[in-house]
């Protein structure tokens, strides 16, 4: 399915007002019709700007949980939280739920860019004994968080194994 530009937008809920049916609009601007209802309920709550956006637009973290507390704690539906919040898909918040279960109840924020190598310190040749202490130091904290994490991540792997040889 195609984006929708700006102009398009406009353009179909204008058709809608005139008198086109949802089924008509979908076929026309070849959007599902719960994308295109979702769209004109929005436009309806919260105007044109709302669909103005500019792409990519990244949410924080705690206007993510307090979405996703809204429909998993409150109890309240998927689709009226994103038209409430503003959202400008029906299914980014789903995508978010989805995602949260996935990383064990946490938010996780999606790195953007090129990964980039820790940076390595060179020894130094000139090096004082409290300078070397403390260059071991941190090493050895660095090399232990590193284990940490290892540990940590091998444990949840093996209990997603558990958990879909339980299911089958």
């Amino acid at each position: 399915m195609s984006k929708l530009s700006y102009e398009d937008k406009i353009n179909l809920c204008h058709d809608y007002k005139e008198g086109s049916s949802i089924n008509t609009l979908s076929r026309k601007y070849n959007k599902r019709e719960s994308g295109i209802t979702y769209l004109i309920k929005l436009i309806d709550i919260h105007g044109f700007d709302v669909v103005k956006t500019s792409r990519n637009k990244s949410y924080p973290i705690t206007f993510k949980q307090d979405a996703i507390d809204r429909v998993l704690l409150n109890k309240e539906p998927v689709w009226s939280v994103s038209l409430d919040i503003g959202l400008s898909s029906d299914g980014m918040l789903q995508n978010w739920i989805k995602k949260y279960k996935e990383n064990g109840y946490n938010i996780v924020e999606r790195k953007r860019g090129r990964p980039t190598m820790p940076k390595v310190e060179k020894k130094k040749e000139n090096e004082t004994k409290d300078e070397k202490i403390k260059r071991l130091e941190e090493e050895k904290l660095y090399l232990k968080a590193e284990l940490e994490y290892s540990k940590k991540l091998r444990a949840v792997v093996q209990a997603r194994k558990n958990q879909q040889q339980k299911k089958k």
